[in-house]
């Protein structure tokens, strides 16, 4: 798992949060997280164990308003600073009860829910590996020559996982679900695929041609 102090790209940190990139430049630029969360060197990123703070400012956006929302940020600043040296499991061990004039919020479950997220995006980039000597190092699912985004877009696209397995044999459930986490956390940039071009290593299930129509003359 991702150490509390790791830096996030906002991609990783909007997956870690369950929320958007958009969001997740929000409050950087809103100055919602504490600056010592942040860091904009060589593009942005946020702390890992300040992704929870994010889940929650949007999350109890319903229950609480922007003023109570950033009082309890603010007050679970100090605690995540003084805490940030130490590893996961002993950071679940805190207090993370904020008191807020009459109320009282839990942040624990926002605790653990970034964790979780945390260990599937560990599992996620154990999963796939990049060589110049495997398809001019483009991410492939590790021990296969199968493009991990080519994966997430077949997901994206509504093909079932029955139907991805067969496309791609080498798979199992669990890396198609890691492989659609490690393609929103590490987006692709450029010219998308052209459409009908098919990737790598994929098996045409089926090709059936249907005529086309021509116009009476």
């Amino acid at each position: 798992m991702p150490a509390v102090a790791e830096m996030l790209k906002a991609s990783e940190a909007a997956v870690v949060s369950r929320v958007s990139l958009r969001d997740v430049n929000r409050v950087i630029d809103e100055h919602i997280l504490p600056e010592a969360f942040i860091s904009l060197d060589n593009g942005r990123h946020v702390l890992a164990g300040a992704c929870s703070l994010i889940t929650f400012y949007f999350e109890s956006a319903r229950r609480l308003t922007s003023e109570e929302r950033l009082s309890t940020i603010r007050t679970a600043e100090a605690r995540l600073a003084r805490a940030r040296t130490l590893p996961w499991s002993a950071l679940l061990l805190e207090d993370w009860t904020v008191h807020h004039e009459f109320l009282t919020i839990d942040l624990m479950p926002f605790m653990r829910g970034a964790s979780e997220r945390l260990d599937d995006l560990a599992a996620a980039r154990e999963v796939v590996t990049s060589s110049a000597d495997i398809l001019g190092g483009t991410p492939v699912i590790r021990g296969t020559r199968v493009p991990v985004h080519d994966v997430a877009a077949s997901v994206s696209a509504g093909n079932s996982t029955e139907r991805i397995l067969e496309t791609w044999p080498g798979l199992d459930r669990e890396k198609i679900r890691l492989a659609t986490i490690y393609a929103e956390a590490n987006p692709l940039r450029g010219r998308p695929r052209v459409l009908g071009e098919l990737p790598e290593g994929s098996v045409i299930l089926t090709d059936r041609r249907v005529p086309r129509r021509t116009k009476a003359g």
